[in-house]
């Protein structure tokens, strides 16, 4: 499973709800809600849409908004991406978004600690999926010195020891230049890359265990997270980077 509601693209900000604090106490998310977005597979309408909007938004926006709100104090606000999709450019004109996902963006701007629910359960992740030009320059350029580079590929391990994966835009060779049997090939492969945890459907998605579930996955890919900050950092936007981003 990949990031399906959007994700972050180097350090602006995602197409996003305004997070307004929830007045609701996170409870989990409710059978209700993966029903929701299992019915909106199956028939993708603004019909259906329309004829199931509170129950989105009692079942999806505000248990999702409650959340954000609960791990704010440790995380850092979140915002929720919006619903709708943008078709402008997509053979696939579906209206809507099979997923709610909300984006916390770290305190240095290199990269977002992101979580996503829809009818296949809930799916967390940290890191920097869409790199601009200049962070991935910095990227490849940390990862290439055995002492940042060998920190990440520590980093990774120990990420896929917790049940992380990494995902991210991949050449199919290393970048130009750069030895094939470089000991961190796969990690200069990436264009962008976060690290992943698919949780699926559990029992206690629908009960307050599911906020420690997150926060403890979160906390679990900080190291990541900090990682990308001090080697990555935000971007440094160009008007092609801009033009990039349109749509």
């Amino acid at each position: 499973m990949t990031p399906t509601a959007g994700v972050q693209r180097g350090s602006s900000q995602p197409s996003s709800l305004a997070s307004q604090p929830s007045s609701v106490t996170f409870r989990g998310f409710p059978e209700e809600a993966l029903l929701f977005y299992e019915g909106l597979e199956a028939d993708n309408s603004k019909a259906y849409w329309t004829d199931r909007r509170d129950v989105y938004e009692r079942t999806v926006r505000q248990p999702l908004q409650a959340l954000l709100d609960e791990l704010e104090p440790e995380f850092g606000a979140g915002k929720i991406f919006r619903p709708y999709r943008d078709v402008r450019f997509s053979a696939d004109k579906s209206p809507y978004k099979t997923a709610a996902a909300a984006l916390v963006p770290s305190e240095d701007g290199g990269a977002s600690f992101y979580v996503q629910i829809s009818a296949r359960g809930l799916f967390v992740g940290a890191g920097c999926y869409h790199m601009s030009r200049d962070q991935l320059a910095r990227y490849r350029e940390a990862v290439l010195h055995d002492g940042p580079g060998g920190e990440l590929a520590r980093v990774s391990e120990a990420l896929a020891g917790a049940g992380f994966e990494l995902h991210g835009e991949r050449l199919q060779r290393v970048p130009r230049g750069v030895d094939p049997g470089h000991p961190r090939a796969d990690l200069l492969r990436f264009k962008g890359v976060a690290a992943m945890r698919d949780f699926g459907v559990q029992p206690w998605l629908e009960t307050p265990r599911c906020r420690a579930e997150v926060a403890d996955a979160w906390r679990a890919a900080a190291s990541f997270v900090g990682w990308l900050g001090r080697h990555v950092g935000p971007a440094e936007e160009t008007e092609g980077d801009r033009r990039g981003r349109r749509g």
